[in-house]
């Protein structure tokens, strides 16, 4: 598969899970820490929350665009919100994996309309793409 980027971020990060990581050529600039359930102590920001945080915003932009390339999928209301559930933990293969729970709020859209739309955005949404066949990605209408 061969993709040619219309845009590239560039991050960094220094110290690992209890480091900092910043945004390159931006002023922001991230305390990490791994949670308590990690052994942390919880005082930072880790990977897991910041994947969470951009694969919302992503996820919302992909049912946006879906809905410029499918006349029949409802539109997307101003007031839209993805709550992402990024889980981390260790694998029946060995190492760690995650687990990815997208729960989709579209207010005023019908559950089967929602529906249709989640589905043509995990088509379109580059996350949903780079996980696909990897991570176990569920989506919940509320």
């Amino acid at each position: 598969m061969s993709v040619s980027p219309i845009y590239t971020a560039h991050g960094s990060a220094t110290g690992g899970r209890d480091g900092t990581a910043k945004v390159v050529g931006t002023d922001l600039v991230l305390n990490l820490a791994p949670p308590t359930e990690m052994g942390g102590n919880g005082n930072g920001y880790n990977p897991e929350q910041l994947f969470a945080a951009g694969y919302s915003a992503c996820y919302i932009g992909a049912m946006k665009f879906a809905t410029t390339q499918d006349a029949s999928l409802p539109k997307v209301p101003s007031d839209v919100e993805v709550e992402t559930a990024v889980g981390i933990g260790p694998r029946d293969a060995g190492g760690f994996g995650l687990k990815v729970t997208l729960a989709v709020s579209l207010p005023g859209v019908d559950k089967e309309a929602a529906e249709r739309l989640t589905e043509a955005a995990h088509q379109l949404c580059p996350y949903s793409n780079s996980i696909r066949g990897n991570v176990e990605v569920t989506t919940e209408i509320r």
